[in-house]
């Protein structure tokens, strides 16, 4: 790997986890050079994820006490930066009366009610999703790939979506250049692939469909993407994913 891709995975891993990355040689990249490689960090944290629930289940934890350790997993391993966009993203469009009001409460530090809610509900169904997957036995390829594949959906939204706000994570991101998009839906897919093909095409065609909804949502409420808008993303696509696996077994 050429130290230019290397200094991206490594800010690619900064970005999205808490996991040690080294340090970055030569002349740091952007945030929109590294989107190609945000599936990888996805497929580090859903091991981590998937080693987390194993131990539960070896433990004899029902599984829905050891989906509920995985996720535990993910949060502290990512700082639940994710979790935190979904939450301010509900906050904002549901609290905000115009698109002014909904960036600056988006920006607030502090929760409120829609965003308790949205984590709350958004937690529940991706504990039941690893749990129903867990007993049937494929929790492992499940957590891995769905990590994966929810964050491989962000880079085409940096392509697609403009900037909501002249400064923040999403200004800094916004990128236009495709092939980092391409490549990164392409890891994603080859992350589904172990669940079986057809399992593979109807997940991704459902990550992504959720990924564009949540999409045009935020173009309508306030123009464009935000680091939130991302972390939000990621989210809604997961569920999705997990909505479909859970339902085909």
């Amino acid at each position: 790997m050429s130290p230019s891709r290397a200094g991206e995975v490594r800010l690619a891993f900064m970005l999205l986890s808490r996991l040690p990355a080294g340090q970055i040689e030569g002349k740091t990249p952007s945030v929109a050079a590294s989107s190609w490689a945000w599936p990888l960090v996805g497929l580090a944290l859903g091991a981590i994820m998937t080693l987390a629930c194993g131990i539960g289940l070896w433990l004899g934890l029902p599984p829905i006490m050891a989906a509920l350790l995985a996720l535990a997993a993910g949060a502290w391993t990512t700082g639940a930066m994710h979790e935190d966009g979904l939450a301010d993203l509900a906050d904002g469009f549901g609290g905000g009366t115009d698109r002014a009001r909904k960036l600056e409460i988006m920006r607030d530090s502090r929760i409120g009610s829609y965003g308790v809610v949205a984590l709350i509900i958004a937690l529940a169904l991706r504990a039941v999703g690893i749990a129903t997957l867990a007993e049937a036995g494929s929790a492992t390829v499940a957590l891995i790939g769905l990590a994966a594949a929810s964050r491989a959906v962000l880079p085409a939204a940096l392509i697609l979506m403009p900037p909501a706000r002249a400064d923040g994570l999403g200004r800094s991101a916004a990128g236009d250049d495709p092939m980092s998009a391409i490549v990164a839906g392409g890891i994603g897919f080859l992350c589904l692939l172990p669940l079986g093909f057809g399992a593979a095409i109807l997940t991704a065609m459902t990550m992504s469909l959720a990924a564009l909804i949540l999409a045009g949502i935020a173009m309508r409420q306030i123009g464009g993407q935000t680091g939130d808008v991302m972390g939000a993303m990621q989210q809604v696509a997961e569920i999705a994913g997990w909505a479909v696996l859970a339902a085909m077994v």
